[in-house]
C-alpha cells in the first residue's frame, strides 16, 4: 500500500470517528474518539480471527512503514502551532503567572517523579530501561490534552479564573513537555559518546530551547508582517502562508539542531496574538484560526486511529501491561504533586479556589500528544515498553478520568469536594 493510500485511510477513519462521536456518542472529543479507537481495535482483532490474512495485512501496514518521521515532522509541529495559535494573552494577562508556573515547574516535577518511579518499578519487574529514557517517558506522558480539558470544563459553571488557569496550563504544558522530552533524548545520545558535565547539560537544554525560541520569534514576525500585506479576503493565500511557515520553521530548526517544537509554539503565539489585534486590522483572518482549529481536531482524530492500529503491534507482554497499569497511578500521583506544590507556594500571594487542586489533578486527561511522541522516538532498547505504557496510561486516563471527572465538576460547594473525591 502506498503512503498516500495510508494517509487517505487514516483521514477516512478519522472522519468516521468524528461523525459518529458528534451525532451519536455526543461525548467530549477525546473520550468519544478513544472509545471508537478501542472498538476499531476489537473489530480488527475479531476480523483477524475469522480472516487471518486480513490480520497479517493490517500488521504489515503498521510494521512496513516508519511513522516516526511523519509524526515528528508534521503531526507534533502542526498540533503545537495550532494549540498556541488559540492562546489569547489578553485573557491570560491576569493569570499568566500561575499558568506559566504550572506549565513549566509542574512539568519538571511530574517528569522527575514519573521517571524515577518508572525506573524503580521496571527494575522490580525485571525490565531494563536507562534512567534517562525513564525521564523521557516521564516528560512525554506529562502534558494534558487541551481539547479534552477545555471541552469538559466549558460544560460546567466554573469560575472564570479557574477556567482560564486550567485551559491555559493545558495549552502551554504541551510545548514544555515536548521540549523537555527531546532535550533529555539529546542528553542520552550525547552521554553515549562522552561523559556529560553540568555545563554540558545546561548548554544542551538552553541551546535547544533558546534556539527554538529565536527561530520561532524570527519566523513568527516575518509571517506576521507578510499576513499584514495579504488581504483577508485571500483565504487560500493566508492559510498556505501559515502552513509554509510551520513547515519551514520545523526544517530550519532541525537543520540548526535546535527545538523545532519550541519554534512551532512561539510562531503560533506570535501570529495568534499579533495577527488578531484590532490595531493591525486583524492581519490573520478568522478563517485562519478556524482552519487551524479544524487541523488540530483532525490530527487528533487521526492519532486515535493510529492508537487503534498500534494496539495490534505492541508486544503483548503481561509485565509491560502490568507496568502500564501501575504507571497510571504513578502519573496521577505525580500530577497531584506537580499541581499541589506550585499552588501552595503561589497561594501565599495569590488567591486560588479551594477546588483548584482536585479539578486540575483529576481533569488532567492525557491525549494524542503522548502517543505521537512515544511513536516518534528513535529505535532503542526499551522503546516497546515506553510505547506500551504510554498506550495504557492514555487509555485509562481518557476513559476512567474522563468519564468520572464530571461527577467532580458537578459539585459546586467547596465542602463537598472531599466527599466527591472519595466516591471516584
Amino acid at each position: 500500500m502506498h503512503i498516500l493510500d495510508i494517509i487517505a485511510l487514516f483521514i477516512f477513519l478519522a472522519g468516521i470517528f468524528i461523525y459518529t462521536n458528534t451525532y451519536y456518542l455526543k461525548l467530549p472529543s477525546s473520550i468519544g474518539l478513544m472509545i471508537m479507537a478501542l472498538i476499531l481495535s476489537l473489530l480488527i482483532l475479531l476480523s483477524g480471527i475469522l480472516f487471518p490474512d486480513f490480520m497479517l495485512g493490517t500488521e504489515r501496514l503498521m510494521k512496513d512503514y516508519n511513522y516516526a518521521d511523519i509524526l515528528y515532522q508534521i503531526f507534533i509541529s502542526f498540533m503545537l502551532f495550532a494549540g498556541a495559535l488559540q492562546i489569547d494573552f489578553k485573557k491570560l494577562a491576569k493569570e499568566k503567572t500561575p499558568v506559566l508556573v504550572l506549565a513549566t515547574v509542574g512539568v519538571f516535577i511530574s517528569t522527575g517523579i514519573i521517571g524515577t518511579g518508572v525506573y524503580y518499578l521496571l527494575g522490580w519487574l525485571g525490565i531494563e530501561l536507562n534512567y534517562l529514557y525513564c525521564l523521557v517517558f516521564g516528560a512525554l506522558i506529562s502534558p494534558t490534552d487541551p481539547i479534552a480539558v477545555t471541552t469538559v470544563i466549558k460544560r460546567f459553571n466554573l469560575s472564570k479564573d479557574l477556567e482560564t488557569r486550567i485551559a491555559g496550563e493545558s495549552l502551554f504544558n504541551d510545548g514544555v513537555a515536548v521540549v523537555t522530552a527531546l532535550t533529555l533524548l539529546d542528553l542520552e545520545h550525547a552521554g553515549e559518546e562522552h561523559a556529560l558535565s553540568l555545563f554540558d547539560v545546561v548548554y544542551i537544554f538552553s541551546t535547544d530551547v533558546g534556539g527554538g525560541i529565536v527561530i520561532g520569534l524570527f519566523l513568527g514576525y516575518i509571517g506576521f508582517q507578510l499576513l499584514k500585506y495579504i488581504d483577508n479576503d485571500e483565504v487560500e493565500v493566508e492559510i498556505l502562508m501559515t502552513l509554509a511557515l510551520v513547515m519551514a520553521g520545523t526544517q530550519l530548526a532541525d537543520i540548526a539542531h535546535v527545538s523545532s517544537k519550541q519554534a512551532a509554539v512561539v510562531m503560533g503565539l506570535v501570529i495568534g496574538n499579533e495577527g488578531s489585534k484590532q490595531t493591525t486590522s486583524n492581519a490573520a483572518g478568522d478563517y485562519v484560526f478556524k482552519f487551524w482549529r479544524l487541523m488540530e481536531e483532525s490530527l487528533n482524530a487521526m492519532l486515535f486511529v493510529l492508537i487503534a492500529l498500534e494496539m495490534l503491534v505492541i508486544p503483548l507482554r503481561l509485565d509491560y501491561f502490568a507496568a502500564g497499569f501501575i504507571v497510571f497511578n504513578i502519573a496521577l500521583f505525580a500530577r497531584w504533586i506537580s499541581v499541589l506544590i506550585p499552588i501552595k507556594i503561589m497561594s501565599q500571594k495569590r488567591r486560588f479556589e479551594r477546588n483548584t487542586i482536585p479539578i486540575m489533578t483529576w481533569g488532567a486527561l492525557r491525549g494524542g500528544m503522548p502517543v505521537a511522541l512515544s511513536l516518534s522516538l528513535p529505535d532503542f532498547e526499551g522503546k516497546d515498553v515506553i510505547v506500551t505504557m504510554t498506550y495504557i496510561v492514555v487509555v485509562l486516563s481518557i476513559l476512567y478520568q474522563g468519564l468520572t471527572v464530571t461527577r467532580l465538576l458537578e459539585v459546586s460547594e467547596p465542602d463537598k469536594f472531599a466527599h466527591s473525591m472519595d466516591k471516584l
